[in-house]
């Protein structure tokens, strides 16, 4: 039985590095606003799980997951710890609670070549400050 199909879109967005964050995501053609472009499974750990991961590098690319306003975390697979951040971002992420995945879609229309950035904090343009020095 298939509970979920992973779309990675590889013919659409691609692996790089970038001058000053190291990897990112970037198109690899033009990508039109409100396109999904990267559906991917989560696994869900529970609050206690997250003050083990805070004193770990996984720190920063786990996620919160909320279903029914219970805290958890997530960590998300594919290629959605590589989303770089930004307070003007060019994609937004959405949970799935009920598959136990997220998606990535555009904001707006991406250019080739154009690193996929996600905010951080939730919302695309939220300008709460994160937890490092946003480059």
């Amino acid at each position: 039985m298939l509970i979920y199909s992973h779309f990675m879109a590889n013919s659409q967005i691609q692996i790089g590095e970038t001058k000053e964050k190291g990897r990112g995501i970037f198109a690899k053609k033009v990508l039109k606003a409100d396109t999904v472009i990267e559906t991917s499974p989560v696994i869900v750990m529970s609050n206690e799980d997250r003050v083990h991961l805070d004193k770990t590098l996984l720190h920063d690319y786990i996620f919160e997951w909320e279903p029914d306003g219970v805290k958890m975390c997530c960590m998300a697979l594919g290629w959605v710890p590589l989303y770089n951040h930004s307070y003007r971002s060019n994609c937004e992420y959405f949970m799935n609670y009920n598959d136990q995945t997220m998606y990535i879609k555009t904001v707006r229309d991406i250019k080739t070549g154009e690193e996929l950035t996600i905010n951080y904090n939730g919302e695309w343009n939220d300008k709460k400050k994160v937890w490092f020095d946003v480059k």
